[in-house]
């Protein structure tokens, strides 16, 4: 009997991973953004056309790559964070796993300009669905510049079934302002068909939560401020007074990571107890630090 056992070929391995990085074009901006973050950048932009089907862009003006780099970012489990297992319990690093840049370039027309210090020239990479097509040098800015077009072209059953094109831009702006609000240091613009819907300047914590979420909120804010045996927890939580009955405004995060919790939700709402009719929520936004091992 012959042997029925085989390897799939990279690209396809790529197209079936995508699918656990990649479900949505929100989800290539938060992979993206989150790279910049890592690669030091001072302001980040992004772009996006029809609700990002057509093209997501992201720019920083991070640390750029070496033309090496540029090429084997593509490849899965290339990565500059982590070099050994141990390592995953001390992550500083958003990503580290390596899969992001090579399940979102197996679904798309990616393009990558980008340019280290000190460099004369950059280098700009192209993929389309996973195989590589060019490299060539470039003139561009220090930093990156990413260009991912046509998302899930090679894959029209996924593309298909993708959202509406307001529901993606809704998905997007929302992945936007959870990094912005972790990262007040950093200034971020985003722009929704070439138009502006963000343009944020790196400030403070209140000022960032003010400039996303609305002047509205700037009196009703109150800091708060907490050392535990396990973390540290400080950040701004919303007057009872302020309150909402459907409230979108409440948002977690822990060491630089957006995250829902029912348990600490709960624990949010039993010291509102009493002060708000049972009907409503607080806004909040609490900001947990801890030893990376402990997560």
């Amino acid at each position: 009997m012959a042997d029925k056992i085989r390897l799939l070929p990279e690209v396809v391995a790529n197209q079936i991973a995508a699918g656990e990085v990649v479900n949505r074009p929100a989800s290539v901006v938060k992979e993206m953004m989150e790279n910049a973050i890592d690669a030091g950048a001072a302001l980040v932009k992004v772009n996006f056309r029809d609700g990002g089907k057509d093209l997501i862009q992201i720019v920083d003006d991070g640390c750029g790559m070496s033309p090496i780099d540029a090429r084997m970012a593509f490849d899965r489990h290339a990565t500059s964070k982590i070099g050994a297992v141990e390592d995953i319990y001390a992550l500083h690093t958003f990503g580290f796993r390596g899969e992001a840049l090579a399940s979102i370039a197996a679904v798309s027309q990616v393009e990558l300009r980008t340019r280290q210090a000190g460099d004369e020239v950059g280098t700009e990479t192209e993929i389309n669905g996973g195989q590589f097509v060019a490299q060539n040098p470039v003139m561009c800015p220090v930093g990156s510049q990413f260009f991912v077009r046509n998302l899930f072209y090679n894959v029209p059953a996924r593309r298909r079934f993708l959202d509406k094109s307001t529901t993606s831009a809704s998905q997007i702006k929302a992945e936007f302002q959870r990094i912005a609000l972790c990262n007040p240091q950093i200034a971020f613009e985003l722009y929704a068909n070439d138009a502006p819907v963000y343009t944020l300047q790196a400030g403070s914590l209140a000022g960032r939560i003010v400039d996303v979420v609305g002047r509205h909120i700037k009196q009703n804010l109150l800091e708060v401020e907490a050392d535990t045996s396990i973390a540290r927890i400080e950040g701004y939580i919303g007057r009872p007074a302020a309150a909402k009955k459907r409230n979108t405004e409440q948002y977690l995060f822990v060491n630089g990571r957006f995250f829902k919790s029912t348990y600490l939700t709960s624990a949010i709402l039993k010291a509102y107890e009493k002060l708000i009719p049972e009907s409503c929520q607080p806004s909040y936004f609490l900001y947990l630090t801890l030893d990376p091992g402990r997560i």
